[in-house]
């Protein structure tokens, strides 16, 4: 076990970590990211990612299990953890990890009727987290984004996801391309959308499944609304027509789920 210890804000791996957690650029140039959260890096531990350095504060972090972590351990000063914490419930650790490839080349598909949740051009870390919460509480077998708008590893959605950015497996790629992956696995394709639609309920979601939602202010391309099996709509009984991305696709997943009597 290797032991270190930072004092200075000036240190160039501190000035790395703030680079990380700022710059999209950086985490996709260095293949790194931050986790911060004793929850969220045991969660990627168990999905199996890479931590290259563990970060504690040693009057902040009260576990004695460090050597638990096999990577290099290294003490920070309380001033150095409040500059690069970006919590008020701070729990005294950090990580750096490496990224995965999310290439849908790299999905691999072990149901035989896998349940898909499918995001086009989500932009809130807060909206992207509760759909991947929502992903890892009905233990969906992939999400796809396409068309991202910002990497899975800014630290706004690691925290909006409480770490279940790490529970499933996630693929992004352009809608093209996901929509010739999903006819590949032969899955059907049920959008969320206004127009020619039936209402959710009533749509056999027992085979292999994808469900797609779009944003809430433009709604899916239509390249999606072509390439649709059918168009699902969720009945509004109030006076508006859309309820948040990540409500909406809870509703329609424990659906599928409901079906599959997997709850």
């Amino acid at each position: 076990m290797n032991f270190k210890e930072i004092t200075s804000l000036q240190n160039s791996l501190i000035k790395k970590i703030l680079q990380l957690q700022n710059k999209s650029r950086v985490r996709k140039n260095t293949g790194h990211f931050v986790i911060e959260g004793k929850r969220e890096i045991s969660l990627a531990l168990k999905g199996n990612y890479t931590l290259t350095q563990v970060l504690y504060c040693e009057t902040i972090y009260k576990d004695n299990n460090l050597e638990f972590f096999d990577t290099e351990i290294i003490k920070i000063s309380r001033e150095i953890y409040q500059k690069l914490a970006q919590r008020d419930s701070t729990e005294g650790i950090i990580a750096i990890a490496e990224s995965k490839n999310n290439s849908l080349s790299n999905l691999k598909l072990k149901s035989k009727s896998p349940l898909l949740l499918v995001a086009e051009a989500p932009e809130k870390p807060g909206n992207i987290g509760a759909l991947l919460r929502t992903a890892d509480a009905a233990n969906v077998d992939a999400v796809l984004i396409a068309n991202p708008k910002t990497d899975v590893y800014n630290p706004n959605i690691i925290r909006s996801s409480v770490g279940c950015v790490f529970t499933k497996q996630i693929a992004t790629g352009t809608t093209s391309e996901i929509i010739e992956f999903l006819k590949e696995q032969n899955c059907a394709i049920y959008c969320a959308a206004l127009t020619a639609s039936k209402p959710y309920q009533t749509i056999d979601y027992t085979k292999s499944t994808a469900i797609v939602v779009g944003t809430e202010a433009t709604g899916l391309s239509d390249e999606w609304l072509t390439n649709s099996t059918q168009n699902i709509i969720i009945p509004m009984q109030g006076q508006i027509d859309s309820l948040n991305v990540s409500v909406s696709a809870a509703i329609l997943i424990f659906e599928a789920k409901r079906q599959r009597n997997f709850i």
